[in-house]
């Protein structure tokens, strides 16, 4: 049998509006039509290779889309995997699809071929991909060969669950898990949380955020079935960002909170050197932001400068195809403006679950707790997958998912999150898996024992500390220098000690709660002392 795919999104936007612009520059960008073409090429590609898999190495742009959508159609999943790791981590990840396709950025094409992969760098995929649709265009067979495509390919009878695409998300142990998101997952979230076409056609969307992060995901599918254009800033500063959404008129936009802090920050800088009138961001209606804990001085600041903006607060997972909770504009502005304690206390929440999504707090026995009690979340609805490559489904009898997220839920349905229930690492939206850190740490030959957390940051949501106990002595500085020569800047410690003993259990497990009170004890001693020497120097 055959199953609906996210094609037939991208063929009801071909059809309902095939000339709108929907991915990239207003002046070079693609039209809805040429996406369907390209993906209708790619697809081509894909089976000709005999590919089973699609994987996606490098930053976003107008390849992403058109790979997604091909892959698609090609009944084959998208895996991209994160053009941040070194040889050691994406060497495994790669062996999990020996017969994959690769698409990959020029700087990252060499880990492909080199791990034998057949890969199009971007740029030669939309070439081939253009070539492949071009000629079906002459021919008379390109609109049917991808209705044929999209339609069944590569899928077997039977198989109504196959997955879209593979995403790998970090755990408590630094091997990474493979969550495999199905096409009717990610149909039900577009059908549940975004009506077709109801993008005016001058609205663009700017997305900064990773392609193997499932916010890339779900925005390339829900802006495209709005119809509003999809803008990616491929590499981030708060400059650049500013300037895109003045220029390309962006009037959505989703950062992570140290993206947010760092455009405010930008902003307040260049109206000052301007000595001028603020041009503020005229453009711009909805801004959202998720991915890690949002200080909540940084989106006060962003509330009183930009009054205009409508804030949106989005909460989810890899395993729920994006978001499942939502603070939306009108619950920012009232929390900001309200003498109500509990009212106000909700400009740090997440919302309240999104049409179609089911949500319980229960305690560790399963049972369901009462508003303002702390427990686990768990969620249930058709956009949750739960399920993950090799293991299966993690989803209990009656459908329902352990988030491994603890929280609560005020009385007006409001969810709290109260932090991570693993030991996961989020710092900037990123999935950080400490014991991947640690092992890199005891490779050295100086180090003995180590143990990595994550420190509450202002900027970062979590910043990256460890300590260590030594057999040889050597400088913090040069272990972070080791660290980030294989495991790149965003895995590497903002700051090392060195300790006599790491905390541990008889048996050996690390007490990783007893470091991170004392990491966070010592930042604090440091913290005064600065202060005390301030204020003896004053």
């Amino acid at each position: 049998m055959s199953i609906v795919k996210i094609s037939l999104l991208l063929d009801m936007a071909a059809d309902g509006f095939a000339d709108r612009v929907v991915v990239g520059r207003k002046s070079t960008g693609l039209t809805a039509g040429r996406v369907r073409e390209l993906s209708g090429g790619g697809a081509r590609l894909i089976r000709a290779a005999g590919a089973d898999s699609v994987v996606y190495l490098g930053v976003n742009g107008p390849a992403f889309p058109v790979a997604l959508f091909a892959a698609a159609a090609a009944g084959v999943p998208l895996v991209p995997l994160s053009y941040r790791l070194g040889p050691d981590q994406l060497g495994p990840l790669l062996a999990n699809h020996p017969r994959a396709l690769g698409l990959a950025g020029p700087a990252e094409a060499g880990a492909l071929r080199a791990a034998g992969r057949p890969a199009f760098t971007f740029d030669q995929f939309l070439l081939a991909a253009a070539q492949q649709a071009d000629a079906g265009a002459a021919d008379g067979t390109g609109l049917a060969d991808w209705a044929g495509l999209a339609d069944s390919a590569g899928l077997a009878d039977g198989e109504p669950q196959a997955p879209a695409v593979l995403i790998y998300t970090s755990g408590t142990t630094s091997a990474p898990k493979g969550v495999l998101v199905k096409h009717a997952n990610l149909l039900a979230y577009v059908f549940g949380t975004v009506e077709f076409a109801s993008a005016g056609e001058s609205e663009a969307a700017l997305v900064s955020v990773p392609p193997y992060h499932i916010a890339a995901v779900a925005n390339a599918v829900t802006n495209l079935y709005a119809g509003r254009r999809t803008v990616v800033l491929e590499q981030f500063t708060p400059a650049e960002w500013l300037d895109l959404v003045r220029s390309e008129e962006i009037s959505n936009a989703l950062v992570v909170p140290t993206m947010l802090a760092r455009v405010i920050d930008e902003a307040d800088r260049a109206a000052e050197t301007r000595g001028a009138a603020d041009p503020g961001l005229p453009s711009l209606r909805t801004l959202a932001y998720g991915g890690a804990p949002m200080p909540a001085a940084v989106i006060e600041r962003a509330l009183r400068r930009w009054p205009e903006v409508g804030f949106v607060n989005a909460y989810g997972l890899t395993e729920t195809s994006s978001t499942i909770a939502v603070l939306g504009p009108d619950d920012h502005r009232a929390a900001l403006g309200s003498a109500d304690p509990a009212v106000r206390a909700r400009l740090g929440s997440a919302g309240r679950p999104v049409p179609g999504l089911e949500l319980e707090i229960r305690d560790a026995s399963g049972a369901l707790l009462p508003p303002g009690q702390a427990g686990r979340i768990w969620v249930r609805g058709e956009q949750v997958s739960g399920e993950y490559a090799g293991t299966g489904p993690a989803i209990d009898g009656a459908g329902w998912f352990d988030t491994r997220d603890e929280g609560y839920l005020d009385p007006d349905g409001y969810l709290f999150i109260g932090g991570r229930a693993d030991d996961t690492i989020i710092r900037g939206a990123e999935n950080i898996a400490p014991a991947e850190i640690e092992d890199v740490l005891l490779a050295h030959p100086a180090v003995a024992d180590a143990v990595v957390v994550g420190v509450p940051d202002e900027e970062w949501g979590q910043r990256i500390e460890a300590a260590v106990v030594l057999r040889a002595a050597v400088e913090p500085g040069q272990l972070r220098e080791h660290v980030r020569g294989r495991l790149r800047g965003s895995r590497t410690p903002d700051r090392i000690e060195v300790w006599a003993d790491i905390p541990r259990t008889e048996t050996g497990k690390l007490i990783r709660r007893q470091a991170l009170q004392r990491l966070t004890a010592a930042d604090r001693t440091s913290a005064d002392r600065t202060s005390a020497d301030r204020a003896t120097a004053g």
